[in-house]
């Protein structure tokens, strides 16, 4: 008589599935906020607003993941971390909009459920909400027998934040004379992965552990370096002085993000040398022979974030961020449009 099959004889383990979510639940209840009113395990995470002393209150929200960073982190055999740059890349993306984040969910699916690594990615997570001072409530954990690779995974992430209405940072206040501030990064952070991976593992050969003097660490430490996440410096500066926009430096780069937030009749000047780049920038652009046009349409190249202050209050906030241990420096100005393809010059 043939053996009754279960869901286990597919690849799915539910009972393993079931204890892992109990180790969900002591690391999310760490990340815990006021506002939080639903346990990890049930059908959706619940959150009550309080919005008694808003007039106008708006909810922000986005999603994201980590691309092929994920890889890295396989290569490495280290999970811990890559959890911080998911919820990085999300709520960087609403602070710059002015919102302060309430809650977040992760999405993590896996071949077969290995505990260890799972619990060590949720981990990060974990540790990504506390910086980023937002709870997380719920997410997803799927197995998905015969749809990845051994050992590896995929990852997403969602977040929702609350900002009152005309507090929102879009960039309708930016004028001709503004000063743009950029605020250092901590290395790639979580885009251009793809040239990264190509530049150093197929062009350059190296192993995930070989050391690179330039860098004064493996290739694998430097590319698992956490996405900075730049919530908490934010909400300092603008709890009290004038932003009027703030660009996440993501996928596209420098070039791309900053004109995301100037208006239509501006264009905008950056200087050259006028920040402290990073090593990794410079060994992966002389390695992999990279034009500087591509590098920075590609990279952060050592700013995570940029704010466009009008020149009156930049020097003052300018210290106000360096007084909060942030590097950061005056990189370029808002210009009159001129009607140019490119509306990023450089000095």
């Amino acid at each position: 008589m043939t053996k009754p099959l279960t869901y286990a004889d597919a690849g799915v383990d539910i009972d393993k599935a079931d204890e892992f979510v109990g180790c969900i639940k002591k690391i999310a209840k760490q990340t815990f906020r006021s506002g939080v009113i639903s346990e990890i395990g049930g059908f959706g995470g619940m959150f009550s607003l309080n919005i008694a002393s808003m007039e106008s209150p708006v909810l922000v929200s986005s999603t994201d993941g980590v691309g092929t960073k994920l890889k890295i982190a396989f290569m490495m055999g280290k999970h811990d971390t890559i959890g911080i740059d998911l919820v990085a890349m999300c709520v960087n993306d609403i602070v710059v909009q002015g919102a302060k984040p309430l809650f977040f969910l992760d999405y993590l699916s896996m071949g077969k459920l290995e505990t260890k690594t799972a619990t060590d990615v949720i981990t990060g997570i974990g540790e990504g909400c506390r910086m980023a001072r937002c709870a997380l409530i719920g997410g997803e954990t799927a197995e998905m027998p015969g749809f990845y690779k051994d050992n590896e995974y995929d990852l997403a992430g969602f977040v929702v934040g609350l900002v009152e209405n005309d507090k929102i940072i879009d960039g309708s206040g930016i004028h001709v004379g503004d000063q743009l501030i950029g605020i250092s990064s901590s290395g790639l952070h979580s885009n251009g992965y793809s040239l990264v991976r190509k530049v150093c593992f197929e062009i350059l050969g190296l192993k995930i552990d070989t050391y690179v003097s330039e860098l004064g660490r493996t290739i694998g430490e430097e590319l698992l370096t956490p996405t900075r996440i730049y919530s908490e410096t934010i909400h300092s500066i603008i709890k009290d002085l004038p932003v009027f926009g703030l660009a996440h430096i993501t996928g596209g780069g420098i070039t791309d993000n900053i004109i995301r937030v100037i208006p239509e009749g501006c264009d905008v000047v950056l200087r050259k040398n006028s920040w402290d780049v990073p090593p990794v920038f410079t060994y992966l652009k002389q390695a992999g022979n990279i034009s500087e046009k591509e590098m920075m349409r590609t990279f952060n190249n050592g700013i995570g974030l940029v704010a466009v202050v009008h020149e009156e209050s930049a020097q003052e906030i300018l210290d106000r961020l360096i007084a909060m241990k942030e590097n950061a420096f005056f990189i370029g100005e808002v210009v009159e449009r001129k009607g140019t393809k490119e509306r990023v010059q450089w000095v």
